[in-house]
């Protein structure tokens, strides 16, 4: 059984954690097979937007297979593992184009921290996410701690985390956690249709403009302007005005497209 599969529509790529049954639980193989697709997506140039969503209609993913870990608690290892072959995060966060987690069911602790790694969230309304870690005695390694509380506030992050309680799609909109709530039957059309919008500029500002994002999100404030200032004065120094004129004329024909 193929636990990882892919579609193509031109320049993006749907990747689908293919464990219905098990609710697309991170197993092993599993998680090897993620880290292999990534990487080829990451290498390949055609690909300017890749969506991630899981298979069925249950769940997103569950996160570390729990019955894995019951049988041998050295996969327990995987939690704190860096390699992208263990850890499906830095799987993700390996691919320089943008990725977008099209969250279909539940997403739950290791889970979560996977829906986390995408760069846009868009849930259905089937959509749930949880953080039980306190509940089976495991600490998060995968980055949770941290990255919650900055999206949607400490209090809330502490809320969910130290309770382990669901957040329904609704409130995690509200919460700043996820763009948007779409009908189930609405959630991969969606999604891609965002690719393709994001497919359709200029594949290498896309690239260098997401990775400006992340690295200044890690740092201070101050240090961030510092480091937008830095690389937008090496950037903007090889812009030609005529290249930027066509682009604009671009974007306005594509706002009077739109907007009809």
């Amino acid at each position: 059984m193929t636990l990882v599969l892919v579609t193509r529509d031109d320049a993006v790529a749907t990747v689908t954690l293919n464990r219905p049954d098990a609710m697309n639980a991170l197993s092993r193989a599993l998680r090897a097979e993620l880290a292999g697709t990534m990487r080829t997506l990451a290498a390949d140039d055609s690909v300017r937007a890749i969506v991630l969503t899981g298979a069925g209609t249950r769940a997103f993913t569950a996160g570390l297979d729990l019955k894995e870990l019951g049988t041998d608690t050295s996969n327990l290892g995987a939690a704190n593992a860096t390699g992208a072959d263990e850890n499906p995060v830095k799987a993700i966060e390996l691919c320089p184009q943008p990725v977008i987690g099209a969250i279909n069911g539940v997403a739950i602790t290791g889970g979560f921290e996977v829906a986390l790694a995408c760069d846009i969230l868009i849930a259905s309304t089937d959509a749930r996410f949880a953080d039980t870690h306190a509940r089976v005695g495991v600490m998060p390694g995968w980055g949770l701690s941290q990255k919650l509380s900055r999206l949607i506030g400490i209090s809330r992050a502490k809320e969910l985390s130290l309770t382990g309680n669901f957040l329904d799609a609704g409130t995690a909109r509200d919460w700043g956690l996820v763009n948007r709530v779409v009908a189930p039957g609405e959630l991969l059309p969606a999604a891609q249709a965002l690719a393709r919008d994001i497919a359709s500029a200029d594949p290498a500002m896309v690239r260098a403009y997401k990775k400006l994002i992340d690295d200044g999100y890690a740092l201070r404030f101050g240090v961030a302007m510092a480091l937008e200032h830095e690389r937008s004065s090496a950037a903007n120094r090889s812009v030609r005005a005529e290249e930027v004129e066509m682009r604009r004329q671009a974007v306005m024909e594509r706002g009077r497209t739109h907007a009809g």
